[in-house]
């Protein structure tokens, strides 16, 4: 019987797409946000284009097509602007890519908008219930989800986390990550400005949908 290896790609078709579109917008972000009016709430007045592809509150100007818009939009603004891209641009490339090697684009596109859809839904329901909140961007949810399956499927896989010396194990990193979002979600500090429900959210969109399919495959295989 031939046997053949197939090398996995350092930037599979759905990582190299995704990361090239967030970019290209977030360039546009930067500069159409100063060249036309920005966009006036109740707090402090959004960039135009990054009011027009944000989550906005449910009855403040929410639109269901922003349950996608969102997820490719970024800070255009403030200090975190450059990380907030960065940092989700570079996890989606280095556990995203492994994903879609094992999976195939197809199935990671699915699973990846899947969980930025469902980190959308908690962070609204979140705000409805709470009646605070404003608008949200990025793709921090959807990356949250990747970040839960890729400890799903490699879990003793040892990882190096910046100022920590010693390498962990990638359930308890993102384990840590996930209480970390909510501790900062439950006990939200003034001027915080991170979406902490969407990001968990993602996680659990990802963890049940993984735990979906892998009952689903068990099931075809029997």
């Amino acid at each position: 019987m031939s046997q053949y290896y197939t090398r996995p790609e350092k930037f599979p078709p759905a990582i190299k797409y995704l990361i090239s579109i967030n970019v290209v917008i977030w360039l546009a972000q930067l500069y159409f946000d100063h060249r036309f009016p920005p966009v006036l709430t109740t707090g402090e007045p959004i960039g135009y284009l990054t009011a027009k592809l944000a989550l906005w509150p449910i009855g403040d100007g929410f639109k269901p097509l922003q349950l996608i818009t969102h997820m490719f939009a970024h800070a255009a603004e403030g200090s975190q602007m450059y990380f907030h891209i960065l940092f989700n641009m570079f996890t989606l490339w280095m556990f995203g890519r492994i994903l879609e090697n094992v999976w195939g684009t197809k199935r990671f596109l699915i699973f990846y908008f899947i969980c930025g859809i469902g980190a959308a839904i908690l962070h609204l329901a979140v705000q409805y219930y709470s009646g605070q909140g404003s608008i949200a961007v990025g793709a921090s949810g959807a990356v949250m989800g990747v970040l839960v399956a890729f400890a799903m499927l490699f879990p003793n896989t040892e990882l190096y986390i910046m100022f920590i010396p010693i390498p962990i194990k990638a359930k308890w990193a993102i384990l840590g990550l996930i209480a970390i979002d909510l501790f900062g979600g439950v006990y939200q500090a003034s001027g915080d400005g991170i979406a902490h429900y969407a990001h968990l959210g993602g996680a659990i969109t990802g963890f049940i949908l993984l735990k979906l399919w892998n009952k689903i495959n068990r099931k075809t295989l029997y």
